[in-house]
């Protein structure tokens, strides 16, 4: 068996996202918000807006939105790349959510509380080291609590989650492990199916069971990820590199002040163009030169 990357939008909606299979949904809210408490019994997912066929950036759009039997709306939103703004874009959500619950003229007392769920497959708070985190409004200076919880954000950090197969022990632990692992497994482990809304997962990730479409679609959304992490990673790259060469730059230009004296625009912006290597040939022969002529020599063998 093979299994879609559930971490995908395409995917997690899919599994999560079903209002005939909304018992997979409950067992998942169960043990990331309550730690595996059977707290929640019923839901009704809603739809909170139509996934666009375009594969590209997500927009203000959620993977899964719920609303609970005790009236809580939970919006559920998995985050594959750390994008920039994506902090406030989860307290725009929260707050859209919760001040969309009142028409004008409703009263207060009608607000139900908001729950943000974010899952990220990168590390947020890095001096932070447990998987799950819960933020609440809390006093300041004394952390005590706001009068209301009535808008809770809560986040679920994958790279932090390290478990093996055989080290799960909870719902909570099953589930993450789900979404971490489940697109590397050919099989669905026993230990994973004795949990029904797991299993039923296992076979909504089955690629047996999608379309040729589906599988198309799921396909192209990987790659765009792949694509943007190289992205990304070639941008901090080249700016680590740039980095380096302005400080050798700084370095450079300060030792040729006191060896040669001040140099011309020209020579300058020679030096400027030089490559990170040639910066370092440079100031390895700085030591050799006792006036301009020396630079603008060596300047003109490289």
């Amino acid at each position: 068996m093979r299994f879609i990357n559930p971490k995908t939008d395409f995917a997690f909606k899919k599994i999560f996202g079903s209002e005939e299979r909304t018992d997979i949904l409950i067992s998942f809210l169960n043990a990331l918000l309550y730690a595996g408490q059977p707290t929640i019994e019923d839901l009704t997912i809603i739809n909170p807006a139509i996934t666009p066929r375009i594969r590209g950036i997500k927009d203000t759009y959620l993977d899964v939105k719920a609303k609970l039997d005790d009236g809580t709306t939970v919006i559920i939103e998995m985050q594959v790349l750390n994008v920039e703004a994506f902090e406030k874009r989860i307290l725009y959500n929260a707050a859209k959510a919760y001040s969309l619950q009142l028409e004008s003229g409703d009263k207060y007392e009608l607000l139900n509380p908001v729950i943000a769920l974010t899952i990220t497959d990168f590390e947020m708070f890095n001096n932070f080291t447990h998987v799950i985190s819960h933020f609440v409004l809390k006093e300041k200076e004394y952390l005590f609590d706001y009068l209301t919880h009535d808008i809770e954000l809560v986040f679920v950090e994958l790279p932090k989650f390290n478990k093996e197969l055989d080290d799960l022990e909870t719902l909570t632990d099953k589930w993450i492990y789900f979404l971490k692992n489940a697109k590397d497994l050919n099989t669905v482990p026993e230990k994973m199916a004795s949990v029904p809304a797991i299993q039923k997962a296992f076979d909504v990730a089955n690629t047996a069971n999608l379309t040729a479409e589906e599988l198309d679609d799921q396909e192209r959304r990987e790659i765009y990820i792949q694509d943007q992490r190289g992205a990304i990673t070639k941008a901090l790259k080249q700016g680590i590199q740039q980095g380096i060469k302005e400080g050798q730059l700084a370095l450079i230009m300060r030792q040729l002040q006191r060896r040669v004296g001040q140099v011309s625009p020209e020579i300058e912006s020679r030096i400027g163009s030089l490559s990170v290597e040639q910066l370092e040939n440079l100031g390895d022969a700085l030591m050799n030169f006792n006036n301009v002529s020396d630079l603008t020599d060596f300047l003109t063998g490289m």
